[in-house]
């Protein structure tokens, strides 16, 4: 067990750690905390017992083999408060009927009472409790305190005795939230480590939908071409070595855009609707509809020549654009965004999107949470990397790197 545990209950600790905080036989181990309570309890029965023990003395209506007995089923209570916890109703039953005999042994029945309270159902506690209020009846009446009159007397007693059963149902009330605010914590973890992986599994679904219509875009030019070959075996020479050209280059991004699918689990049927994927290329499109929707947005394209950017590397860069712009969008509205691409072939691509802090109030917007799950595996199936966080001054920024071969 953990050093924290040694300061819980022992009831508590087990719910946290099974394995270890269980015995051979079964029962909880006692940490800490068990034996600080159980040795508390003992020195409150046994200072009490002594209290009372020394009004026995001085009751001239008490005999003195009476007031032996007495005194002896005390000690043999005070004892029996270390069973306490593997006995609770055994141990509050036996208290109830000592108490009948011993006045010493008033110390351990409340001990006893309120270990029940805390370790059984309310309904035990609150039939032991009238029990005992109800037998303090026959029993001041047998013996009756010379000190206080024999109303005063069962009230005191009553109330002693509701005060340990209060308590006690407090302190199981306590634990009873605490394990409850754990098992929620736990729900809590479990489903959203739920919903993680199933924003993960349908980005891998949109990737692999993405990939399906590069691959069958490039696997009809291969047809094409192919077929332009074996029907004109006499064109001329420039038209061949063109078509052999479009072939080479067109196997090489098929087998790129392969490698970056493989692994990727399909779900439903892919979109056969052969729309054209946006890439870098596109990026001036996405700033400039941003900009008319009234967004102040500033692009920083540093890279060249958009076209030589390879077309999976250049989707991937534009969805992450596309998502870092639709959050500022709504999370940070009026704020001036600033989109930063840079690359060159060899190095790879890095692109930033970074927003200051609004500079009003943010409506809310209603969202999952999950676009930014989606960006990372998709930067990560396309072999890159993706970073994203709050700054100090109240702005956010999303990094990715991509590699550009």
């Amino acid at each position: 067990m953990t050093r924290r545990s040694w300061f819980l209950p022992s009831g508590v600790a087990a719910e946290l750690d099974p394995d270890q905080a269980s015995g051979r036989t079964g029962r909880h181990k006692r940490t800490v905390r068990d034996w600080l309570v159980d040795f508390a309890c003992f020195l409150a029965a046994v200072f009490l017992g002594l209290i009372i023990a020394g009004e026995v003395e001085n009751d001239p209506s008490v005999s003195e083999d009476l007031a032996a007995l007495d005194h002896l089923l005390g000690a043999l209570a005070c004892a029996a408060v270390w069973l306490r916890r593997r006995w609770p109703v055994g141990f509050a039953a036996a208290m109830l009927a000592v108490s009948l005999v011993s006045n010493t042994a008033g110390g351990a029945a409340l001990v006893a009472y309120f270990t029940l309270a805390v370790h059984r159902p309310w309904k035990y506690a609150a039939w032991f409790g009238a029990a005992a209020v109800a037998l303090m009846i026959p029993f001041y009446l047998w013996r009756p305190d010379p000190d206080l009159p024999f109303p005063v007397s069962v009230a005191l007693t009553s109330l002693f005795t509701a005060t340990a059963i209060a308590w006690g149902m407090f302190v199981r009330s306590r634990r009873q939230l605490l394990l409850a605010l754990r098992d929620r914590a736990r729900r809590a973890e479990n489903e959203a480590a739920l919903r993680a992986e199933k924003a993960q599994q349908l980005a891998r679904e949109a990737i692999a939908r993405e990939m399906h219509d590069v691959l069958a875009h490039r696997l009809t030019l291969l047809s094409v071409h192919a077929g332009a070959l074996e029907f004109r075996p006499d064109a001329p020479r420039e038209e061949i070595a063109r078509a052999a050209g479009v072939i080479r280059e067109s196997s090489h991004e098929a087998l790129q855009d392969l490698r970056q699918v493989i692994g990727v689990l399909r779900g439903g049927d892919a979109d056969a609707s052969g729309r054209p994927q946006p890439t870098l290329a596109a990026l001036d499109t996405l700033v400039a509809e941003s900009r008319e929707a009234g967004m102040k947005v500033v692009l920083d394209l540093r890279v060249p020549d958009p076209e030589t950017v390879p077309a999976a590397v250049g989707r991937t860069a534009y969805r992450i654009a596309q998502e870092g712009l639709t959050n500022a969008r709504k999370h940070a509205p009026g704020a001036e965004v600033t989109v930063a691409v840079a690359g060159v072939r060899g190095e790879g691509l890095t692109l930033t999107v970074r927003n200051p802090a609004p500079p009003g109030d943010v409506p809310k917007v209603p969202g999952s949470g999950q676009g930014l799950i989606g960006l990372t595996e998709r930067a990560s199936l396309a072999g890159g990397r993706l970073s994203h966080g709050g700054g100090p001054d109240g702005g956010f920024t999303v990094e990715a790197w991509l590699p550009w071969a």
